[in-house]
C-alpha cells in the first residue's frame, strides 16, 4: 500500500494581485458612480412635493434635466437651449436606445416650461422619462 508523502505537498499561498485588482475595480466602480450621482444633486432645483414620492435610485447613465422657474434647462450642470437639448437628447436617443431620463422641474416652474421639455424628449424619440419629486417635511 503506497501513502501520500505529506512533505512533497507544496502549501498554497495567498494570491494578492487578483485582490489588489477587485478592490481597484470597486473602487473606480464607485467613484464612477458618485460622480454621476452628484449632478442630480448640484442643480439648484427644489422640486414639488409628493406624498408617495419615493427615495431616488438613480442610475449611473441616467440623464438629468433640470428646469428652472425662468424656462432654463440644465443638463448635468450645464444650461443649453432647447435647440441644443433637443440635439443632445436625439444623440442620446439614437446611440442608447430605452435611455432613462429624470426631469427635475421646479416647484415654481411653470408647468409650460416642463412640458416643453417633455415634447423635446418625445420628439427625440425617449420614452423612458420619469419625473422628480421630494416627501413633503414631516410634522
Amino acid at each position: 500500500m503506497k501513502f501520500r508523502d505529506n512533505s512533497l505537498t507544496r502549501k498554497v499561498d495567498l494570491q494578492l494581485a487578483p485582490m489588489v485588482d477587485v478592490v481597484f475595480l470597486l473602487l473606480m466602480y464607485f467613484v464612477v458612480s458618485w460622480n454621476f450621482a452628484k449632478f442630480e444633486s448640484e442643480v439648484n432645483i427644489s422640486v414639488p412635493k409628493a406624498e408617495d414620492s419615493e427615495p431616488s435610485r438613480q442610475s449611473p447613465a441616467e440623464l438629468v434635466i433640470g428646469v428652472a422657474p425662468d424656462g432654463s434647462v440644465t443638463v448635468n450642470n450645464q444650461q443649453l437651449s432647447k435647440e441644443m437639448l433637443f440635439e443632445k437628447l436625439t444623440r442620446v436617443a439614437s446611440l442608447f436606445p430605452g435611455q432613462a431620463v429624470r426631469l427635475r422641474g421646479n416647484g415654481e416652474a411653470e408647468f409650460t416650461h416642463v412640458m416643453a421639455v417633455l415634447d423635446l424628449c418625445q420628439k427625440a424619440g425617449i420614452w423612458n422619462v420619469a419625473f422628480a419629486s421630494d416627501q413633503p417635511a414631516k410634522g
